[in-house]
């Protein structure tokens, strides 16, 4: 199946590609559209899925812009630095089977970071991808966050890397509804990984995850 990639090195605006991804999603239903995976960055801003709740934001849009949308999940962070992987596909030529979908990102996820040096895992203490900060394996954090959105069998939203984000700013949530692990980065770990570069290894990974 034929995949449009496409990947932005500006910083895209939150509105701009929610409404991107709802017209592409529209056509991707009515066939008129290839599967899509868009590769971006956006400005400093909270996302609130929706199992999100209210104790859990800090900053009342003191700071950042607050944007509520249909992913699930609950609170998160988006800003310059990461990568976000937003992934439009048709689940109805994929089996039809949501979670299959999102343990299709989390491989793809531990794949690419490996191509990085980073070993990331499961958890039972959330949804996304973690990775232990000690030997111990008692400190672990988050690297990246899942969200996904289903429509008419066709996903949006996606998964979000931290290669090199201000970590600071996550003060203002409770991430994803965790407050007793951290978040980590890439460049935070010491992998000091171009984007260009990282851009690559998941292109590189999802081919090889979707071959598996």
């Amino acid at each position: 199946m034929t995949i449009e990639w496409w990947m932005d090195h500006g910083v895209i605006p939150f509105d701009a590609a929610e409404a991107f991804m709802k017209d592409r999603v529209h056509a991707i239903q009515k066939g008129q559209a290839l599967e899509c995976v868009w590769l971006l960055q956006h400005p400093p801003l909270y996302t609130a899925g929706t199992s999100a709740k209210e104790k859990d934001l800090l900053d009342h849009g003191t700071s950042f812009p607050i944007y509520h949308i249909g992913r699930g999940g609950q609170y998160t962070y988006h800003g310059p630095g990461q990568r976000i992987c937003y992934v439009m596909l048709d689940l109805k030529k994929r089996g039809k089977d949501v979670r299959k979908h999102v343990q299709f990102l989390e491989q793809w996820g531990i794949e690419t970071l490996a191509m990085c040096g980073i070993d990331a895992f499961q958890s039972e203490a959330g949804v996304g991808l973690w990775v232990n900060l000690s030997n111990s394996g008692d400190n672990i954090a988050k690297i990246a966050a899942i969200g996904v959105r289903v429509s008419r069998w066709v996903t949006s939203y996606g998964i979000a890397f931290n290669v090199n984000p201000n970590l600071d700013h996550y003060k203002g949530i409770v991430p994803c509804g965790i407050n007793q692990h951290g978040i980590t980065s890439l460049h935070a770990m010491d992998k000091l990984v171009a984007m260009d570069t990282f851009d690559r290894y998941l292109k590189m990974c999802f081919e090889k995850v979707t071959s598996s």
